[in-house]
């Protein structure tokens, strides 16, 4: 069965100017440049297929090569896209410089090297598909397993491009022209291919990208910024599992601020939210970048810090100073504003739960002492199944006075 060469390409347009009309519809709904500047380059480079297939009969060569040249300035747009879905900025010599190369080579080429022109722009569009790809791998956000399609379809795109082109010029078919032969029609089918495979990874990576803002944001507390309990909870499981791992100790902090309810009682709520924002502040400058620390409650936050219960403590009354010292003012009434803290450390592998329990006692010894201190555990917490083999330690002699109790009301 004979395929109509025209026929192809015309399919090739038609569907990039769909699949380009779509991205330039879900760019401007969901508000991403990125889809913006992919749907315009799909469009360009349905409109520079169209003319190269259609207007050579009409016109001549030199105006028709010319033309193609908005094809390259096409394949700019896609690396351009990449770049600006990774929040670099547009490449704006690298957009045309393709399109420059190329209108360069048709004007001091003679005919007699048509060839070493197709060569040359088979080459230009390669480039910029590994360009392309090259953009979407630097991207470190995503996993391996993630990343691989989305390099792997620009990649073979400049691979199939040179290869049926360049081939075409070196083995052509007796008696068939280049453009008619079998190498372009793989370039076609491979046309059309690549435009569906494109738009399907970069409808991926998008819908990758919003999943993992989704995530992100339920993570975190809306008015500080810092993690919620859940956040909190799965960023430190992870940081205790890698500490762990090393054999290294960890330490958890929790702050209460002392008397808030009198802050919202006499100064509002948005005065509170003030606080609570100053204070998450605070904490996140006082910290190192290796810990972490988010809002657990209303007006309790936590820390988890990768290193000894000593360590712990200057830090923690780093904290306490800076928020004491902060001299907060609402309408030119000074606010009082102190911190009460409670620690806990724990060896390797230590759970979550026990190290927040303990340091929820000391945090409670803390207050009971006047609160405005920092208060660390004396013992070191258990944990889970070490506090369950001595409650059942405890447990089992109890049982076993019963039972004798028991034995001698019997008799």
């Amino acid at each position: 069965m004979s395929l109509d060469f025209s026929t192809l390409f015309l399919v090739a347009t038609l569907i990039c100017t769909l699949l380009g009309g779509m991205l330039l519809y879900f760019g401007r709904q969901e508000k991403i440049r990125a889809l913006n500047w992919w749907g315009c380059a799909y469009l360009l480079g349905a409109a520079a297929v169209a003319q190269w297939q259609f207007l050579s009969p009409y016109v001549p060569e030199i105006v028709v090569l010319s033309l193609a040249s908005a094809g390259f300035i096409a394949c700019g747009m896609v690396w351009n896209a990449a770049r600006v879905f990774h929040g670099l900025k547009p490449n704006w010599p690298g957009l045309v410089l393709g399109a420059i190369a190329w209108a360069a080579a048709v004007v001091s080429l003679p005919e007699e090297l048509s060839s070493l022109r197709v060569a040359i722009g088979a080459g230009l569009v390669a480039i910029y598909a590994a360009l392309t790809a090259g953009q979407l791998f630097a991207e470190r956000r995503k996993t391996m397993k993630r990343q691989w399609p989305a390099m792997l379809v620009p990649l073979l795109h400049g691979a199939v491009l040179m290869l049926p082109i360049i081939l075409a010029e070196l083995l052509p078919t007796q008696g068939i022209g280049t453009s008619n032969n079998i190498w372009v029609l793989i370039f076609a089918i491979e046309l059309v291919l690549y435009a569906v495979g494109t738009v399907f990874v970069i409808f991926m990576l998008v819908s990758e990208r919003t999943v993992r803002a989704h995530k992100t944001a339920a993570s975190l507390d809306p008015l500080t910024g810092l993690f919620n309990r859940r956040g909190f909870s799965e960023a430190t499981a992870r940081m205790i599992e890698r500490e762990a791992e090393a054999g290294r100790p960890v330490t958890v902090m929790i702050f209460d601020l002392d008397h808030f309810k009198s802050i919202n009682d006499r100064f509002g709520h948005p005065a509170g939210d003030e606080v609570i924002k100053l204070f998450a502040a605070i904490v996140s400058g006082s910290l190192r970048m290796s810990d972490l620390c988010g809002r657990i409650g209303g007006e309790e936050f936590a820390a988890l810090l990768p290193c000894s219960i000593d360590e712990a403590m200057t830090a923690a009354e780093r904290v306490r100073e800076a928020f004491e010292n902060c001299g907060l003012e609402v309408d030119g009434a000074p606010i009082a504003t102190t911190v009460s803290i409670g620690i806990a450390g724990g060896p390797a592998n230590i759970e979550l739960e026990v190290l927040l329990a303990a340091a929820d006692t000391a945090l409670y010894q803390a207050k009971r002492g006047g609160r405005n201190r920092v208060v660390a555990t004396v013992e070191e917490p258990l944990s889970l199944e070490q506090g369950r083999r001595r409650a059942a330690q405890r447990q089992e002699p109890r049982q076993q006075v019963i039972a004798r109790n028991a034995m001698s009301i019997g008799a």
